[in-house]
């Protein structure tokens, strides 16, 4: 039985959004901002300092995407493998616009991963190139995958592109509509991934209006300014650098700045600074480097750090407050709702929260035995995902039950409607008939030793139940300080791991998010390549 049913807003509080503007495809939605903005505005600052106008990228993605239709068919996943730049949202828009669908490849997944993803969405070409794979030291993975699928290499079809293919791109950035597919807004848009943290990845299918609505819902919930400039190091196989780091910038005319990787931090602070850049996408994890990376009045240009995709600890907070004199824009989101369902804004920010739902989203809260004042939440909107694709049936879409996606994490939702985020399902523990939060866990540990990654995981115990293991990228870290600290903060003694693991490094997935498939390994004791 659901214990609460929490609307967007209410009363003067309701923002409304264009649902007109999530009525058509992701690359209609692309010419008509070329159409409003002007094709000759710069609007993508490139990993080389490369600056692309709209005119550049429609004519690019037009030429690419008639030249990548050949050999394909309609409605087939063509896959892409590639870090972000405009290469990959060129890629992106190309297939889209002949009616493929992009399914976007965590190439940080190893040959497994990558492969299953290729077997799950049913990919026969993968789209990547020569200088990536070079430079990522991929070449063994690009090898693997040439048994499952055809590799296409960009810099290949670009020096093969015949009169017809530029012909295309010529009169299609002009008149997008006699040459690019118009189609429903509810086929599929894109294939995403789920990040695997805790399992084997699922595809996710996005609609056209799944994606085009999430844009509108975020661009009516926060403030954008036209001399805005969006800072983007966030992977485009990840749905947060791909919807908000991507899409939106070119379809609410904000330019945008790509970055290859999130784990260069002394060179993203410096192309901050050097680029102006009023806005950056991050997680908590890569935040905390990038903050540390920098020298005071480096990041000064921001306005607004935006993390998502895990919780933004205390101390990094207060390490920009004190650094930077910045605060970061905490939301909430899932690949499922593409990504978006909740944030904080500038001016209405509660700290230790992920902020309000975005307009069109309702929640649901269902109960959780042993987790008072919180439940399992459940999200609805114009933004959730049409369904999963699961390896054991590939290409088959299963559709969500009455529109309401599981999140599998758990919440409590304030009078105000302010979501604080528990910790998932997966990520409680039964420590002697208690609920133990595994996400405290780590809170306390990061609160001890903040200088330090720390991830909790919990096994089988005969006598308590489970037991809470801490990993720690702190060799000195003793569970009889934690037991002091807990004591003289009020914090249950279960929240103190049982055991304490050292380790070099808390492995990480591409996203940001810790690995704790990994992590889990390393707390049995099994070596990791790198921790």
């Amino acid at each position: 039985m659901a214990v609460a049913t929490v609307a967007a807003a209410s009363g003067e509080d309701i923002i409304a959004f264009d649902m007109v503007r999530t009525k058509r495809s992701v690359f209609q939605g692309l010419a008509d901002a070329r159409a409003r903005y002007g094709g000759k505005r710069p609007i993508v600052i490139d990993g080389d300092e490369r600056v692309l106008t709209y005119d550049d990228i429609m004519r690019a993605s037009l030429a690419l995407g008639h030249a990548l239709k050949k050999g394909t068919a309609v409605r087939e996943s063509v896959g892409i493998m590639l870090p972000t730049s405009a290469g990959a949202v060129i890629s992106f828009f190309a297939v889209s616009a002949f009616n493929r669908v992009p399914a976007m490849l965590n190439f940080t997944n190893g040959v497994a991963g990558v492969t299953s993803a290729i077997r799950t969405a049913k990919i026969k070409r993968v789209v990547t190139a020569h200088k990536f794979i070079e430079l990522a030291k991929l070449e063994a993975l690009a090898a693997e995958l040439a048994q499952v699928a055809e590799i296409v290499y960009l810099e290949d079809v670009r020096e093969k592109l015949n009169l017809m293919d530029k012909l295309t791109a010529g009169v299609g950035q002009f008149v997008p509509g006699l040459i690019s597919w118009r189609g429903a807004a509810e086929e599929v848009a894109v294939i995403l991934f789920t990040s695997g943290t805790e399992g084997a990845p699922k595809g996710v299918a996005l609609s056209h209006a799944n994606i085009l609505a999430n844009v509108e819902q975020i661009g009516a919930h926060v403030a954008f300014y036209p001399s805005d400039v969006m800072f983007n190091p966030l992977p485009t196989f990840h749905c947060f650098g791909l919807t908000v780091g991507a899409v939106m910038p070119l379809l609410l005319g904000l330019r945008s700045v790509y970055h290859p990787t999130p784990l260069q931090p002394h060179e993203i602070v410096r192309r901050v600074k050097a680029t102006g850049a009023t806005i950056l996408l991050s997680t908590d994890t890569f935040m905390s480097q990038y903050a540390r990376a920098g020298d005071q009045g480096d990041l000064n240009t921001l306005r607004i750090a935006v993390c998502g995709a895990e919780r933004v600890r205390d101390e990094t907070r207060q390490l920009l407050r004190k650094k930077y004199s910045m605060e970061i824009l905490e939301g909430y989101g899932v690949t499922e709702t593409s990504p978006v369902a909740a944030a904080n804004q500038p001016g209405a920010m509660r700290p230790g929260t992920v902020g309000r739902l975005l307009p069109g989203m309702e929640a649901r809260l269902e109960p959780v035995e042993g987790i008072p004042n919180a439940g399992r939440l459940f999200l609805k909107g114009p933004n959730v995902m049409l369904g999963y694709i699961k390896a054991e049936n590939p290409g088959v879409i299963v559709p969500i039950e009455g529109g309401w996606h599981d999140t599998g994490d758990v919440v409590s939702i304030d009078e105000e409607g302010f979501i604080s985020i528990k910790g998932r399902m997966k990520r409680f523990a039964k420590v002697g008939g208690e609920t133990v939060s595994l996400a405290v866990v780590e809170n306390c540990a990061s609160a001890m030793w903040p200088d330090y990654c720390h991830a909790a995981v919990a096994f089988p115990d005969e006598r308590k139940g489970e037991q809470v293991v801490l990993v720690t990228t702190n060799p000195d870290a003793q569970r009889v300080e934690l037991v002091g600290w807990a004591q003289n903060h009020g914090v249950s003694e279960l929240a103190v791991p049982r055991r304490i693991v050292h380790v070099k490094d808390v492995p990480v997935l591409g996203t940001g998010k810790t690995d704790y498939v990994k992590v889990e390994r390393l707390a049995q004791g099994e070596p990791i390549q790198g921790a």
